[in-house]
Order: structure tokens, then C-alpha cells, then sequence
């Protein structure tokens, strides 16, 4: 089991690996944490760091130099009820609900139909706010979302229509070989390569997805991606998406965990339950 007291920076945060603390890391040693034993001072430590970084808009920064809210603030929305209040998760969500990819915007779709593209565009998030949706932030969003709807499902169509956009989102941009890379499916107007880490995520955000050819294709991809992956982030997000659909996959290599956000995925991976699902 990994220490993460040892490892925690003086301002309660964790960092990739060294130097200052980031939310990312942080965010995954605290699931980490939740989803095996954790060690109550490092734990409260780390709840504190994140407040520290809570931007006034409700959003969070990546680290504390950075002054504008991302898509981190999806992470934080996943914590379980010890980690973050109610009052921060309703706030992280309402910042959610405002973002999405500047593709998705009237002004663009317009642009894009006049231009003679007939595609879909439906809502995804953006790594940064008023920039292109991406497949991670997209899966994040998504998971976000669908912890808020559990808690509360009264009255929350928004967040419904914004789930299922998501999906559709993760669907449409699905690449020629079932799998997802970071954006686009078409580079060029070549079919662009899937990726072992943007596939297992998003495979993980369809997790209630029943069964369909587009699912099964994705499913095999991520079968085959595991059979050749040696980073610890690829290999726990495809275990964890793979997970989400019933399998219980073994990787063909063990990765070495060189950052603490491998270690604190291939926790997560490892653990009885998932906590970005509860």
C-alpha cells in the first residue's frame, strides 16, 4: 500500500512527482485514499489544499499559480461527501453546466453548416474554457454529472440532456479502429489512431451504455490496447473502463508507477470498488 503521507507536499497538495502541488494528483490520491484506507490527517491535508485553490467563479485552477478555473473542476465534483461539501459540488457543477466546446456554440455550428458540414455537434467540455471539447474532459464531465444526478435526481433535466450530449459527444468522435483518442477521430482525412488512456476513460463514461455494436467495438479495442500497454495511466483506465462493462482484465505487462498519479490510478484500478462510480 503506498504512503501517501510521505509523499504529500507541506501545503497538504500532491505533485505529479516532484515540486508544487497540482489538483489532478491530488484529486486521484484522495479517491485513492477513499477507495482503500485512508490516512486521516493526510487525507484532511489534501481537502484543505483544495479549498485553498477554489477559484470565486466555483470552478477550480490546475495549481495554485494559475488564476482561472478548468476542467479540474469536474475532479473535485467527483470526490466523495468527505473530501468536498455540498455546497462546493453544487458549485462545481453550476460552473459545469455553463461550459462547454466552442465548437458547440451557435456562431460555430452556423459557420460549420454554411461551410457545407453536415456533422453533429453535440456538447462536450473543454480542457479550457471557450476552447474546442475533448474526449478526457468530455468522460469527466459525464461522470461528474451522473454522481450529482444519483444524489439528487428531482428536477434535474439540465444535467440529463447534458449527459446524454456527452455521449453522444464520446460516440461520434469513436475512431475507425473502436477506440478514442484526444479529439478527433480524422486527422487529414485520415482515420486518426485510438489511445490506450482516452479509450479506457471514455469506455468508463459510457459504463450504462447497454450493449450495442459501437460499445463491443469499443470493448475489443480496449482488450487490445491492454495486451500491448506498458504506462500504469493507460493500463488502469482501460482495467477501470473495462471494469465498468463487466470484465475483470489482467494486463499483459506490469507497469512501473513512476508518478503519484500513477500510483494513485493503478490504486483505483486495484480497489473492490470504484469511486468515480458511486
Amino acid at each position: 500500500m503506498t504512503d501517501w503521507k510521505t509523499r504529500q507536499n507541506g501545503d497538504g497538495g500532491w505533485a505529479y512527482s516532484r515540486g508544487c502541488s497540482w489538483t489532478e494528483p491530488t484529486v486521484f490520491v484522495l479517491l485513492a485514499q477513499a477507495a482503500t484506507a485512508p490516512d486521516r490527517d493526510s487525507f484532511q491535508r489534501g481537502k484543505e489544499f483544495l479549498r485553498s485553490i477554489a477559484r470565486g467563479d466555483g470552478g477550480w485552477s490546475p495549481q495554485p499559480g494559475v488564476e482561472e478555473s478548468t476542467w479540474v473542476t469536474a475532479l473535485v465534483a467527483l470526490l466523495p461527501e468527505e473530501a468536498v461539501n455540498g455546497q462546493q459540488r453544487r458549485q462545481a457543477i453550476d460552473w459545469l453546466k455553463a461550459k462547454t466546446g466552442r465548437e458547440s456554440g451557435w456562431r460555430y455550428k452556423l459557420q460549420q453548416r454554411l461551410n457545407g458540414n453536415k456533422d453533429e455537434f453535440p456538447d462536450g467540455w473543454p480542457w479550457f474554457p471557450d476552447t474546442a471539447a475533448w474526449v478526457i474532459p468530455t468522460s469527466l464531465g459525464i461522470l461528474a454529472f451522473e454522481r450529482a444526478l444519483r444524489r439528487s435526481p428531482a428536477g434535474q433535466d439540465e444535467l440529463q440532456e447534458r449527459v446524454q450530449a456527452g455521449k453522444k459527444f464520446l460516440l461520434n468522435r469513436m475512431c475507425a479502429d473502436g477506440g478514442w483518442n484526444h479529439g478527433a477521430n480524422k486527422a487529414l482525412g485520415r482515420d486518426g489512431d485510438s489511445y490506450p488512456e482516452t479509450t479506457g476513460i471514455a469506455l468508463l463514461a459510457l459504463h450504462a451504455e447497454r450493449s450495442s455494436p459501437q460499445i463491443e467495438r469499443a470493448r475489443a479495442a480496449a482488450r487490445k490496447h491492454l495486451a500491448t500497454c506498458r504506462t500504469s495511466e493507460g493500463i488502469a483506465w482501460l482495467r477501470m473502463g473495462l471494469a465498468a462493462h463487466g470484465e475483470n482484465p489482467v494486463a499483459a505487462f506490469e507497469p512501473i508507477q513512476r508518478t503519484n498519479l500513477d500510483a494513485a490510478l493503478m490504486a483505483l484500478a486495484s480497489a473492490a470498488r470504484n469511486p468515480l462510480l458511486a
